[in-house]
């Protein structure tokens, strides 16, 4: 899975959805952040790695959630649609990954 990560921040600002047919370069335009604070990163996680705990309870949470581009697009284009799979499939994430 790949992400996009703010050099300067190093905040997580987008993800790579499979369910998505978003590309990684619309996501980089959508973004608004200049391209050299911008990094691609490749994700390797294995399922031994969510199983022995190699990777946090935060990060396996937030590797899971849609990235919100997602909703405030529905938003802006007036789609409900789009909006209540936005919210349903992080109210999924939840429920997998109760706090």
């Amino acid at each position: 899975m790949k992400i996009i990560k703010q050099k300067s921040t190093g905040k997580i600002v987008y993800r790579e959805d499979p369910h998505s047919d978003k590309t990684i370069t619309n996501a980089v335009i959508d973004t608004k952040i200049e391209l050299s604070d911008l990094e691609v990163v490749e994700e390797n996680w294995s399922e031994s790695d969510w199983e022995t705990n190699t990777v946090s309870y935060s990060d396996r949470r937030k590797a899971e959630y849609p990235p919100a581009t997602d909703y405030l697009d529905g938003v802006v284009k007036g789609d409900q649609a789009q909006i209540d799979k936005y919210i349903a499939d992080c109210l999924a994430v939840k429920q997998r990954h109760p706090k």
